[in-house]
């Protein structure tokens, strides 16, 4: 309680909340020399190859990424690949857990539809980049690799019941995740009864 000028005020105490569990007030410090690793990436996007090096340093006892880079032959996505290469950058060196990045990324969608590629499906040019980002957190060890999913029942039987030859043919549904996507009359179609995903050419 205080007084002033004869007239009594209280004032509340306002605590600072505590940050995200991803966020820290940390800011890592990019030194001389850093690990990095280099991957091709070749997207159904963009006409060229891209180019994605991240960057690491060894901190705590632990990996954590510092950067990443995007190149390409392709001049006209040069401001684009600025952007990405300054914003995930800045995420990495801020953040304290910066696997949250890959949702983010992943979530985007291109207007104008995205395909299948090595049996899933790609909804952007983003996702991709979340995906190479992925397969570099897992191989520096600062994202636990995840637990094979369960088939369904339902989709295992269908799959057990069909030939060997048949069961490469497979792809992973967009909808239900499951490995049970298949050809039938220029539709795809999910197997599993508890999604019903199809999609037919135009």
């Amino acid at each position: 309680m205080y007084r002033i000028k004869d007239r009594e005020f209280e004032i509340e105490e306002i605590k600072r909340e505590e940050p995200l569990d991803h966020v820290t007030d940390h800011v890592a410090v990019r030194p001389e020399i850093v690990n990095a690793k280099v991957y091709k990436l070749r997207s159904g996007f963009v006409k060229h190859s891209v180019y994605i090096t991240l960057g690491y340093i060894t901190q705590g006892g632990r990996n954590r990424p510092i950067e990443i880079f995007i190149n390409s032959k392709d001049l006209t996505k040069n401001a684009e690949y600025a952007v990405l290469t300054r914003l995930i950058s800045a995420i990495f060196r801020k953040s304290n857990n910066p696997v949250f990045i890959l949702e983010e990324l992943s979530s985007i969608h291109d207007p104008n539809g995205g395909y299948h590629k090595n049996g899933k499906y790609i909804h952007s040019f983003y996702s991709e980049i979340a995906d190479v980002i992925e397969q570099f957190f897992k191989e520096i060890g600062c994202m636990e690799q995840p637990e094979e999913a369960t088939l369904a029942p339902e989709v295992k039987e269908a799959l057990d019941s069909a030939s060997p030859d048949t069961n490469i043919k497979y792809q992973i549904c967009p909808e239900c995740g499951q490995r049970s996507v298949k050809m039938e009359n220029g539709c795809l179609t999910c197997i599993n009864p508890e999604c019903g995903y199809s999609k037919c050419d135009k």
